[in-house]
């Protein structure tokens, strides 16, 4: 069995694609933050797919890890010379894989901060990108404002030069740049938000603002931030993958990935100091991402909330097994269609039906194997992002609600910690503690878990939206979820 390395590259097996190009020639372009499975099967995907057509050779990346559990990547990385297998999945469970070589290297923050601010500081450095999930801008799900009182925000006021944050980090670097007379660097958000960029860029002045106004003014003046839509569904790598890997391409890798075939990404061309040619890769470099963007979070990203907590307390535990459920896929299509498409505009080149539809196939590959866990986890950073804003939208016009206020109450009923056979659920939130304690008391008072406005704003004065929400909390409660979810595809025939 080869371990995969740069030694090893010349002897992996033919059926395994390899890269193309000399790595040894490769120079570094690209900060990211944030190397996960999902940067791994995307955006260096993306790269890679250049660099073997012999472009983007001066684009390379450099991965950062800034969180404690980070530090495994770095161990898998450093000892794999950055390179790791993908493995695409098709639903009919055929595999195309190939050994991804766009990253060069990996800083592991925590080590050595300084040198993670003078890599971004360097002349080549032209992009900083982000993969840093939802939470990771530090705003207020309601109001959008900066928490300035976050302790590693507030260690990183305190101590600019021992930064823990990507914030401390990224803007000690361009307070560098500046000081050096370089050009700033441009900072590209790829997360699951709504306008990435122009929230990356709130957030990055915001912090500035609380350090030196007058580097906030440079940021705000000097700093590109493009917006970016991406997609691909991309499960945890688990030990049955690599045992996968090692069965089927004879190659040893600590930390491959997998995905399903289809990927996206639109991005807006806002670029202040050049960029790879990522067009000439498939993506879709655009004027405006918000149309791409709104239908990928509230058809996507939210069917995926709208299937997860039903799916879950239903006894599912695989997303492609609620996906294949009739009742499912009918309640996941009658939300996409009633309430979601109602509150978006004209998608170029997207015909929303037909992408509708696609979605439900994705959700179905069993060879991606994704887990419904996976998507109830970080709850309180997704449902404010990318559901609630299609309950106010229909609100306003008088749209269609309950399907949307239907997965609300799940989510709720979720978080009581405890599934229909009373097992306990594993809750992954940030705010895990403090919302199980509320959902405990909403068997009593059936309203508690919204009306905490930190994540719902004034929605639980809302009659409509409270009248529907607590029908259907009641219902989850007396009739257990797959009853619950049965009746309300019911009531869409």
């Amino acid at each position: 069995m080869l371990p995969l390395n740069a030694e090893t590259l010349s002897q992996l097996p033919a059926g395994l694609a390899v890269p193309s190009y000399d790595r040894g020639a490769l120079r570094t372009g690209i900060v990211h933050f944030g190397v996960g499975g999902f940067h791994r099967a995307h955006q260096a995907m993306y790269l890679d797919r250049l660099m073997n057509d012999g472009k983007a050779l001066d684009w390379a990346i450099c991965g950062v890890g800034v969180m404690p559990a980070d530090r495994r990547m770095q161990q898998v990385l450093d000892a794999q010379n950055g390179l790791y297998t993908l493995v695409v999945k098709a639903p009919d469970g055929s595999l195309d894989a190939r050994v991804i070589g766009s990253i060069k290297e990996y800083l592991f923050a925590p080590d050595d901060p300084d040198a993670v601010i003078e890599k971004m500081a360097s002349p080549e450095i032209r992009i900083v990108s982000l993969t840093v999930t939802e939470g990771g801008y530090n705003f207020n799900a309601v109001t959008g404002e900066f928490m300035a009182d976050n302790k590693d925000v507030q260690h990183d006021l305190a101590l600019p030069n021992e930064p823990r944050t990507t914030f401390g980090l990224i803007t000690a670097a361009i307070e560098r740049r500046r000081d050096r007379g370089l050009p700033a660097f441009t900072i590209m958000s790829c997360d699951n938000i709504q306008g990435n960029g122009d929230a990356a860029r709130r957030s990055f002045v915001a912090f500035a603002s609380l350090r030196d106004p007058a580097l906030a003014a440079y940021v705000e003046e000097n700093v590109r931030f493009p917006n970016s839509m991406v997609d691909r569904i991309t499960p945890v790598t688990t030990d049955d993958d690599r045992d996968e890997v090692r069965k089927h391409f004879g190659v040893d890798d600590g930390w491959p990935v997998v995905c399903e075939p289809f990927t996206q990404w639109a991005l807006e061309d806002s670029f202040g100091a050049g960029r790879p040619a990522w067009e000439e890769a498939g993506v879709q470099v655009v004027p405006d991402v918000e149309p791409y963007e709104l239908m990928k979070l509230r058809l996507l990203n939210a069917s995926h909330q709208a299937l997860c907590y039903f799916g879950y307390l239903s006894g599912y535990r695989l997303v492609h097994d609620v996906a294949r459920d009739p009742a499912f896929a009918r309640f996941l299509l009658a939300y996409m269609k009633r309430e979601a498409e109602p509150t978006l505009e004209p998608v170029p080149g997207i015909n929303l039906d037909e992408y509708q539809h696609q979605l439900i196939e994705r959700f179905s590959n069993d060879q991606v194997k994704d887990t419904v866990a996976r998507l109830c986890a970080e709850s309180s950073d997704r449902i404010p992002k990318w559901l609630l804003p299609v309950i106010r939208k229909n609100l306003e016009t008088g749209g269609e609600i309950r399907l949307s206020t239907a997965v609300v109450a799940s989510w709720a009923r979720y978080d009581e910690g405890t599934d229909e056979q009373g097992n306990p659920i594993e809750i992954v939130d940030r705010l895990r503690d403090e919302l199980n304690a509320i959902a405990l008391t909403q068997r009593e008072n059936l309203t508690a878990f919204i009306e905490n406005r930190e994540l719902f704003g004034d929605l639980a004065t809302d009659e409509r939206f409270v009248k529907a929400y607590t029908e259907v909390l009641n219902s989850l409660h007396t009739r257990g979820a797959k009853a619950t979810l049965e009746a309300l595809v019911s009531e869409t025939v």
